[in-house]
């Protein structure tokens, strides 16, 4: 078998930034080690959502929040599921408070992380699809999509994602009904 040039590229860019990433992501984890996980924000971006990410882990820093940073490192193409699905693991385990996923457009990173149990991710674009899916669904990841707002809505949503909780009952209970269904096809 014959390796192409531009297959080796691709090759060799993958294993770069892997390397980057184990190298940079204790370099840009804000945590102690031990931090509590209630104070940890994951947080990941494809290329296109690079430099609103690194904004964002600024601004977590700024709110008192570590982040997480599970890539990219670079503008460098990379594919968003695999992003979406570090981000969304981490949330999952219990190990990062909430999930920050960012992408063209949100949209592919919110269907991606909602795969993974546990996770209710939401795609938001404006205040009030910030505050409702916090107030009404619970939801634990927040999608943005980087091509379709700027950085200072970025923020705002992001300031309301993490200060608004689902605290009426008829919500939780719904939301207990929203895990109930994923659970029904959980494999046991």
């Amino acid at each position: 078998m014959t390796l192409r040039e531009d297959d080796i590229r691709s090759l060799v860019r993958e294993v770069v930034n892997r390397v980057l990433a184990e190298k940079n992501s204790a370099a840009t984890q804000t945590a102690a080690p031990n931090a509590p996980a209630q104070k940890i924000i994951a947080i990941g971006a494809d290329h296109g959502g690079f430099a609103l990410k690194q904004d964002l882990v600024k601004y977590l820093a700024e709110l008192g929040y570590a982040a997480q940073d599970c890539g990219t490192f670079s503008t460098d193409a990379v594919d968003y599921p695999d992003i979406a699905y570090a981000v969304a693991k981490l949330v999952s385990d219990g190990a990062a408070l909430r999930g920050i996923i960012i992408d063209g457009a949100g949209i592919g990173s919110a269907m991606t992380a909602n795969k993974v149990p546990g996770v209710r991710a939401a795609l938001c674009y404006d205040l009030s699809t910030a505050r409702n899916s916090r107030e009404h669904n619970d939801a634990n990841v927040l999608t943005l999509g980087a091509r379709l707002i700027g950085a200072g809505l970025a923020r705002d949503i992001v300031k309301i994602f993490l200060e608004t909780d689902c605290t009426e009952e008829r919500h939780k209970k719904r939301v207990e009904k929203i895990m109930d269904v994923e659970r029904r096809y959980l494999k046991k």
